[in-house]
């Protein structure tokens, strides 16, 4: 009998792969969310009189970031 107290069993990649349509819904909603993003950023610039934020694109990236796996677990 083998002794597995000591060796720990090897981590699989569970992970799934994003296939064709959610790259395809991530990039509409992206492309959707630049203008949204860039008056969010300029609104943030303008209230902290500072460039010291996240940019338009970041902005973007990371709403799509957090819809396009919403509508998939739906």
């Amino acid at each position: 009998m083998t002794d597995m107290t000591n060796t720990p069993m090897p981590r699989t990649a569970n992970r799934q792969k994003r296939g064709l349509e959610f790259k395809l819904y991530f990039t509409l909603i992206f492309i959707l969310a630049i203008p949204v993003g860039t008056e969010r950023w300029i609104a943030n610039v303008v209230r902290k009189r500072s460039l010291d934020t996240r940019g338009p694109l970041a902005r973007a990236w990371a709403d799509a970031d957090r819809v396009t796996p919403l509508i998939f677990s739906a």
